[in-house]
This record gives C-alpha cells, sequence and structure tokens, in this order.
C-alpha cells in the first residue's frame, strides 16, 4: 500500500495522517497534479491518493478540490473542505481513529491551505511556527523528496517546537524569512495591475524568486485576485509556462471560481485558488483568455 500525495504542506500532512490510520508499506509517491492529468505518474492498485485529482487505479483517495469533485461513487472521502487533511481526519475520526491526536495540526492546515490569514501573518510569517514550516516546503529538485519525507515522520511524533529546532529545518526556514525580505522587490518590479487584476511575469528571469506567495495582496490591496506566470524549466527546457492564481484574501471581490476556470485550461484547484500547465508555443493566447475572464469577473452560473 502506497500514499500518493503532493509536496506541500497539506500533502505532508496528509500522509502524516495516513501512515497513522493505513498499514503503509512502501514510500510515499509524491507528484504534481499535472502528473496525474497527463497520466505521466503509475498509478498502481493499492495507491492511496490524497490531495490530488482522482485516478481510477487508486483503491482509496481523498481531495478537497472542488475542480476534481467526483461524478462517480469512490471509496475514500471527498467534500469541499478547507485541506484535503482536514476530509482525511474526519474520515478517520468517526472510525474512532487519532484519538484527539493532531487536532492543533489539522486546524493549522486548514487555515495555511485555505488562505485564512491576517495581514501579520503573511507579512511576518516567522512569528507563527507552522505558517513558516509550510514555507519551507518547496519543489527545487533531487534532495527534496528526502526533506518531505522528513516533515512526515516528525510531524507524526513531534510537537512543532521540537521540530523546528532540527537543524536543517531551521536551515530552510532562515532561508525563507531571507527570501521572503527579498521577494517584494521582485514582485513589484515584475507585476502589472489590469482592472483588478495584479499579473506577475516572471518569464524574462532566469532564477525564479520564491517568497510568500500571499505577499501579492499585500502589496497590491486593491487587486481582487493575482496571476502568476513562470516557466517550469529553465534553459533547454522551457516547454511548458506554469500558471498560478488565487483570489484575494484580503479584498473579497473576486466572484470567478478559479479552480473551475482553469479545469478548462488543463489544471484545476478551489475555488478561490488553482493551476495549470501550458504548452510554451501556445501559452500566451490561453493566458490572455484566463485574465480575460478574470477581469470579466462574472460569477459562476449554478448547475
Amino acid at each position: 500500500m502506497r500514499i500518493v500525495t503532493r509536496p506541500d504542506f497539506d500533502g505532508i500532512v496528509c500522509a502524516v495522517l495516513l501512515h497513522e490510520a493505513e498499514n503503509i508499506t512502501a514510500d510515499i509517491h509524491w507528484v504534481e497534479p499535472g502528473d496525474i492529468q497527463s497520466k505521466k505518474a503509475i498509478i498502481q492498485k493499492g495507491d492511496i491518493i490524497a490531495n490530488l485529482p482522482f485516478d481510477p487505479n487508486c483503491s482509496l483517495w481523498f481531495d478537497h478540490h472542488v475542480s476534481n469533485k467526483p461524478d462517480i461513487t469512490v471509496k475514500g472521502a471527498f467534500g469541499i473542505a478547507p485541506s484535503a487533511a482536514g476530509v482525511i481526519f474526519h474520515h478517520y475520526k468517526k472510525q474512532g481513529k487519532f484519538s484527539g491526536r493532531f487536532d492543533e495540526l489539522i486546524q493549522q492546515t486548514d487555515m495555511i491551505d485555505s488562505a485564512d490569514l491576517t495581514k501579520d501573518q503573511v507579512q511576518f510569517p516567522e512569528k507563527y511556527p507552522y505558517l513558516l514550516l509550510s514555507m519551507t516546503i518547496q519543489n527545487r529538485g533531487d534532495g527534496d523528496p528526502d526533506y518531505w519525507n522528513k516533515l512526515v515522520d516528525m510531524l507524526g511524533r513531534l510537537p512543532i517546537e521540537t521540530v523546528l529546532r532540527d537543524s536543517e529545518v531551521k536551515d530552510r526556514c532562515d532561508a525563507v524569512i531571507r527570501e521572503n525580505a527579498q521577494f517584494g522587490e521582485f514582485l513589484t518590479r515584475h507585476t502589472t495591475i489590469e482592472e483588478k487584476i495584479s499579473i506577475t511575469d516572471f518569464r524574462p528571469l532566469d532564477t525564479v524568486p520564491s517568497g510568500n506567495r500571499f505577499l501579492t495582496y499585500s502589496l497590491f490591496p486593491e487587486t481582487i485576485a493575482s496571476v502568476k506566470i513562470r516557466y517550469l524549466g529553465l534553459g533547454p527546457d522551457k516547454a511548458q509556462v506554469l500558471l498560478s492564481m488565487g483570489r484575494s484574501i484580503f479584498n473579497q471581490g473576486c466572484q470567478v471560481n478559479i479552480g473551475n476556470l482553469l479545469a478548462q485550461f488543463g489544471g484545476g484547484g478551489h475555488a478561490g485558488a488553482g493551476g495549470c500547465s501550458l504548452e510554451a508555443a501556445t501559452a500566451q493566447e490561453k493566458i490572455d483568455q484566463i485574465i480575460t475572464i478574470m477581469k470579466q469577473n462574472q460569477k459562476e452560473e449554478s448547475k
């Protein structure tokens, strides 16, 4: 039995819970949503998929993204909820598992994954342990899966204070604090505003800067949503463009269901945030279409 999940804080907490609730005998398989949608990820019988689109080969599936809402009954659990970890937590808690453990971890995961944050949390994440830890989880290279697996192990056994004292975790937290201090400058330099939509285009950069993904909403408070564009690879590997979008967490004027919108372009997500990957050769045309829909800001009709 193998856990298949994505490398973000919600995915890591999903793995913590599934290790506690099920008899997991194999290494975690870390994939991105596009790997499931494009069939690049090989899903095996017995796999438990969490926080990712459904694949018919899996034995259990847990998710909370509106764009992934199933048309059929599947084994596991689905719910429009703040986090996929929360869906897993309540599913197994009904079966008498966890015994009061992980309550704080789930509360924090719900807050972080749903971006239910204050301006102080956005501007000073170093004051908030779980939030800062979540920002250390980045898909940057071959060594990152070892770090994700390490966090799954530690969060399953140790209090957050002990986790943050680990030397590798501390180094990554320190790096995040430094990056966040510089990230605002990159956002200001590479962002344009079009009819209350902030559009950050990092494609001209050789190295994509990292930083607090919510910072754009405090830098551009008049905007109702953000669009961020970058290449998935560098140099000769610039074959795909990654587009990520979100509703402002401070200005509640956006009515577009972003997950459903991006599902039309091969991606998906929540009502308030999502992403998709586009072929570089045709990406700009689709980006223009997406931004036009965002600027129209029309609420999705009920079906």
